[in-house]
């Protein structure tokens, strides 16, 4: 693990995460009907999930990180806290949505793909000389043979799919235990330590080589990620046109549901706002793209919620 380097832009942006970690668990506190278990997630996803495949990671030599305030050994506290704040809020958000229960880690995958293209491109330019050397906020090792975007394996964007996609999975299916048991406070404990655990799992398994890059028909760094990108850009629009269509199950109000639009929508935002600060303007447009693709899903959800209650 590396020694801490003072880089304030770094120390600014863990700060911000950290803040809204914090006042998401206030959320939590105050809007969840059963906030215990909805904490559980959350801890059991950083700690038992998200940092565990994120040390892996590294220590298999893919990526890097800068050091940071807070450490969870190669990885920065920050980054597994802000993928869990991804999956709880795009959940939140399809809670209030008559959509197919099956349909949702698609969606939950398909949003944490877009909220990485607003945040890794830049992630990768923030390069500062220290001491004399050259660290980099969250520097990638491809192969010169790897199929990239902006010097990152396309696998890397598709990644998000995964890692959120099945913890959204399992922890609906840890949900629904939960209630069916009546609420159990056991089962509130055991289901999101059993989910974390057995997301994982699923991480390491081939069912995650065919979804990245297709194998066995094509191998790691071949145009098989391509096919697969286009795929979970066409297979979650395709869901929300057919599946979703705009129908409601309620309400949905911004302001009652803030932190939704805090990480959806403020988080991309903050990115193209780094963007445009550090003047990494060739990235821009894919970081701007995504941004608002975000903010069209959630405003499209609350203008959908609004004409419901005016119309009920």
């Amino acid at each position: 693990m590396a020694n801490f380097v003072f880089v304030p832009a770094w120390v600014v942006q863990d700060l911000i995460v950290y803040l809204v970690g914090i006042l998401a668990v206030g959320f939590i506190l105050k809007k969840e009907p059963h906030p215990q278990s909805i904490l559980m997630e959350f801890l059991c996803f950083t700690f038992l999930y998200a940092a565990v495949y994120e040390n892996f990671a590294t220590r298999m030599g893919w990526y890097a990180y800068g050091p940071s305030l807070l450490m969870i050994a190669n990885v920065p506290l920050s980054i597994p806290i802000i993928e869990y704040l991804v999956v709880y809020a795009t959940l939140r958000l399809l809670g209030f949505t008559e959509m197919p229960a099956w349909c949702k880690p698609i969606i939950v995958g398909f949003v944490a793909m877009l909220f990485d293209f607003s945040l890794d491109p830049i992630a990768v330019k923030l390069i500062h000389s220290v001491n004399g050397g050259i660290i980099g906020r969250w520097s990638w090792y491809p192969r010169g043979s790897d199929v990239q975007i902006y010097g990152e394996p396309v696998y890397n964007f598709t990644g998000w799919v995964l890692i959120c996609g099945y913890a959204a999975s399992l922890l609906l299916a840890g949900r629904l235990w939960f209630r069916k048991s009546g609420y159990r406070r056991l089962v509130g404990i055991l289901y999101p330590l059993l989910c974390m655990i057995g997301a994982l799992g699923l991480l390491i398994t081939p069912l995650s080589q065919l979804l990245l890059w297709l194998q066995p028909a094509y191998a790691k760094g071949s145009v098989g990620e391509w096919i697969m990108l286009g795929f979970w850009l066409v297979l979650p629009t395709a869901i929300l046109l057919v599946f979703w269509r705009g129908r409601m199950k309620g309400r949905f109000s911004l302001r009652e549901n803030w932190i939704v639009a805090t990480v959806l929508i403020g988080f991309p935002a903050l990115n193209v706002i780094t963007t445009l600060a550090a003047g990494v303007f060739d990235i821009l447009w894919l970081v701007a793209l995504c941004a608002v693709a975000e903010a069209v899903l959630v405003l499209a959800v609350r203008l959908r919620g609004r004409t419901l209650a005016f119309h009920g």
